[in-house]
């Protein structure tokens, strides 16, 4: 590709989830329970949510690694993509439901593929009706010039949610 040096490329995992979707799919989050947030990032996204209807949404800044709260009912979270594998494994270890925006490519992992192929609860999927554009963030500030345009596909991942099909299109 013309123009693209790896030597000069730096990855960063700080992209925001925009409010518009928890919007998509506000519908689906199951009501009445307690949400946890799992990844901090700008804090928004929890604060998103509780405007959004949800009353017992747990929102901190603590290492998803080596914290979990007392009391939780599902996941609802956008996770580093950098760090999908260890997301999931850690997810899976914990067996409660959850929702996660990650890359439409993380179906054809072979982690993921062994983390949930013989699981008696299937992964189910929300498609969107277009693309996710996250909000970047470095150092924890938006970039000068940077355009939100995201060049992947996302799909929101669903675990013993109990969607009313395996895999929804969203309008």
């Amino acid at each position: 590709m013309a123009g693209f040096h790896t030597k000069t490329f730096t990855k960063h995992n700080d992209y925001m989830t925009p409010k518009s979707a928890w919007e998509n799919i506000v519908n689906y989050i199951p009501k009445n329970k307690i949400i946890w947030e799992a990844f901090y990032g700008d804090g928004k996204s929890g604060e998103y949510l509780t405007e959004l209807g949800f009353k017992n949404v747990i929102h901190q800044d603590k290492d998803f690694f080596k914290w979990t709260p007392e009391k939780y009912d599902l996941i609802v979270s956008n996770p580093p993509f950098q760090f999908k594998k260890e997301v999931l494994t850690r997810l899976k270890q914990l067996e409660k439901p959850f929702i996660l925006i990650m890359p439409c490519s993380t179906l054809t992992t072979q982690y993921f593929r062994k983390l949930f192929s013989e699981s008696e609860d299937r992964i189910q999927i929300i498609i969107p009706r277009k693309r996710i554009h996250f909000v970047k963030l470095i150092n924890g500030k938006k970039p000068e010039n940077w355009k939100n345009a995201c060049n992947f596909d996302c799909f929101y991942f669903c675990y013993k949610i109990n969607l009313p099909t395996d895999m929804l299109w969203l309008k």
